[in-house]
């Protein structure tokens, strides 16, 4: 049997009747010229889909995979012509990736707005979690790790709520995230956001300055209220655009940064964000879903940050379809 594809020529040393087998059988890999210089282990992950980075790595460990008859380390560098030999891998061990996962990282492949060797910043679309956990197997940084091996120390710099869209940086090296975290600490990072709002929200309105105290109900749900004994908590608000009495869209700027924090405090002011449904008006919320608005309406659109080297890198990141549409309709 001979399976070939554009950039290797795959042979299987033993062809297989049944349709499910317990194994696969050996596999020669040509490398072709396009695909020299990587390393071994980066070369297999790409192509033996589906084998779990844990197995290929032991099967390099114990010299199974050789390279023209030859045993190698997993840091040897391919050549155009070599010939890769892979055991056989039990297929029970395969952990195929759900199609899901497979189209979270390519939707998350295109929403890098910006990307160098120590930083990655990508616009995250809503309805994505920055991590695993609670039921999720997947959020951006376990995608980031599939599509960035080579950053071994890769992390999340700060979070977007899941529901939240917008920008959000990444880390692809500890110094990096040493050097954000401390301008997180301090007020070196500008970050700001739009919100839809409920009603008319007043010019003078320009800051809400209430402290946040965060809670857990018996559900394991996260709850954050404003509370005399929480954390100081102060956000800077700019109106954008107004809808009538109906909403407005503003931009809020959080000085200091607690979890929620824009979502309980627009609620606080009297004016809660579209679509949430843990802080908003479920009135408002249909009314904005009647229009196409099946979202939360909140963004990190606009962010600055000082580099290590000097100088400052200021992103913009547009709002979805969605959200242009669902405006374009309240205004019309």
């Amino acid at each position: 049997m001979i399976k070939c594809f554009n950039s290797i020529k795959n042979c299987y040393d033993c062809a297989m009747t049944n349709p499910s087998p317990p194994t696969s059988g050996v596999q020669l890999l040509e490398v072709a010229p396009e695909l020299a210089g990587q390393r071994i282990d980066n070369f297999l992950r790409t192509q033996l889909k589906g084998v779990p980075k844990t197995l290929i790595y032991r099967i390099l460990r114990k010299g199974e995979v050789r390279v023209n008859k030859g045993r190698i380390k997993p840091e040897y560098k391919l050549q155009a012509g070599d010939i890769v030999r892979v055991p056989p891998l039990r297929l029970a061990e395969r952990d195929e990736p759900e199609p899901l996962a497979q189209g979270l990282l390519q939707r998350l492949e295109a929403a890098i707005v910006y990307e160098d060797k120590a930083l990655i910043v990508l616009n995250k679309p809503a309805g994505i979690a920055v991590h695993g956990g609670s039921g999720l197997n997947y959020g951006v940084i376990e995608a980031f790790r599939q599509l960035r091996p080579d950053a071994k120390d890769i992390e999340l710099v700060h979070r977007l709520d899941r529901d939240t869209s917008g920008l959000l940086m990444i880390a692809k090296k500890r110094s990096m995230l040493r050097h954000l975290h401390e301008a997180l600490r301090g007020d070196g990072v500008d970050k700001r956001y739009m919100a839809l709002v409920r009603g008319h929200w007043a010019t003078a309105k320009k800051q809400v300055n209430a402290p946040l105290l965060k809670s857990n109900l018996r559900s394991g749900e996260r709850m954050v209220e404003v509370n005399p004994e929480g954390k100081e908590a102060l956000t800077i608000f700019r109106v954008l655009r107004r809808f009538g009495e109906f909403a407005t869209l503003v931009e809020a700027k959080p000085v200091t940064g607690r979890t929620h924090q824009i979502r309980v405090h627009t609620q606080h002011a009297g004016h809660c964000i579209a679509g949430d449904s843990k802080y908003g008006d479920d009135d408002f919320t249909k009314e904005i879903r009647a229009l196409g608005g099946k979202r939360l309406f909140l963004h990190a659109y606009e962010l600055t940050v000082p580099l290590p080297e000097g100088g400052k890198l200021k992103l913009e990141a547009p709002v979805d379809e969605m959200w242009v549409r669902t405006v374009e309709r309240l205004g019309a």
